[in-house]
């Protein structure tokens, strides 16, 4: 049985900060990523924690949380959207892999997010599967506008907890797992100018873990 295989939410989710800050202090120690590791994971894989994230090209969560081979299960889209691909991923890697852990990662200056604030604001139109995307952002920048929400990291917050809140009320797999202990659903944001990674919201972590915007 593997680390991963044995570690609680709580435990996953301190790992996963450890990294990133090695990853802002600039001493990342790079784990995982050898010819043993790559061996290792070749036939099995029972990775720590689901990293459902935006698709932003300087978001890559293997270098910011300092992650190697089949530590984190990946699943990213623009503006971290949910679709039934989307969860259907997430539902594997937690009922099959085992995953403790799962995180939706946000980030500031998010395109999709101020693309959304655009068509909402001012009518803007896009064409194309993009508007696919800013339908399902719409509701996080809508729900944001009508609690009075003005600044650009409180509506990125808001789609956060909103996709947090959207996967734990489509998902009953997930839900249930939350529920019995097994698996905690954590938001992130990250910041791009200094790498870190902040909590915003989380279900099923002990009460230790105070959410801030």
């Amino acid at each position: 049985m593997t680390q991963a295989q044995t570690m609680t939410p709580r435990e996953a989710f301190e790992l996963l900060l450890a990294g990133n800050k090695r990853f802002v202090a600039g001493s990342p120690e790079h784990p995982n990523q050898d010819a043993a590791r790559r061996s290792e994971t070749a036939s099995a894989q029972y990775p720590f924690a689901v990293m459902f994230g935006c698709s932003d090209s300087r978001l890559a969560a293997e270098i910011v949380f300092d992650r190697g081979l089949g530590d984190l299960f990946v699943v990213r889209t623009a503006g971290h959207v949910v679709g039934s691909e989307v969860l259907g991923s997430i539902e594997y890697a937690v009922s099959v892999l085992g995953s403790p852990l799962v995180v939706v990662l946000g980030h500031d200056a998010c395109g999709a997010v101020a693309a959304t604030r655009a068509a909402v604001e001012n009518g803007t139109t896009v064409g194309g599967y993009v508007r696919d995307v800013i339908e399902k952002v719409a509701p996080s920048v809508l729900a944001a506008r009508a609690a009075g929400c003005s600044k650009d990291a409180d509506f990125i917050t808001g789609h956060i907890r909103h996709t947090v809140d959207l996967l734990l009320d489509r998902s009953r797999a997930l839900a249930e797992a939350v529920e019995g202990g097994r698996v905690a659903v954590v938001g992130l944001s990250y910041r791009l100018a200094d790498g870190t990674a902040h909590l915003v919201t989380a279900h099923g972590l002990d009460p230790e873990t105070a959410p801030v915007s």
